[in-house]
């Protein structure tokens, strides 16, 4: 098992619990915001592709998840473990937020990691589409920060 000061278990090869485990944990800190800490959970090469965008290490990690909650306001995340082997897990996921003009989206997507032996997410793979959505049609209603244990999932809400 690695041993290094940037070793983020669990590690590969995964286990059902254990996949499930890394993507709760990539929930709540993309729920917690804080950019710092999420780009410690990346290998400090990660390749990212997020829509159009290609991001590289750690310093464009930070510096996209900084512009993208500057205009993804009161942002909220489920994320949902869809498949996974050794060293790789398949997620998808729904975010709602809501702009500057208080519209409100869910975004949509799914996303493919694949992990080095440390558990670091070295590559990340996102697909993500928006949809426009009214106040009194949002699902995720938990206070900013961590999704209560108790609130529905993907599967449970439908989505």
């Amino acid at each position: 098992m690695p041993t290094t000061i940037e070793a983020r278990p669990p590690f590969p090869p995964f286990t059902h619990d254990t996949a499930v485990q890394k993507v709760r944990t990539a929930e709540d800190a993309w729920n917690n915001q804080d950019p710092q800490r999420i780009a410690l959970a990346y290998s400090p090469d990660s390749a990212w592709r997020n829509r159009h965008e290609f991001i590289n290490g750690r310093a464009e990690i930070i510096e996209f998840l900084e512009r993208k909650w500057a205009t993804e306001l009161d942002y909220r995340l489920i994320k949902e473990l869809w498949a996974f082997t050794d060293d790789r897990i398949a997620v998808r996921f729904a975010y709602e937020w809501h702009n500057a003009d208080q519209q409100w989206f869910r975004s949509y997507g799914n996303e493919n990691w694949e992990f080095d032996s440390n558990g670091l997410m070295q590559r990340r793979y996102a697909s993500i589409n928006d949809l426009a959505i009214t106040e009194a049609d949002r699902n995720f209603h938990w206070p900013l920060g961590r999704r209560p244990d108790e609130h529905a999932s993907l599967s449970e809400l439908g989505l």
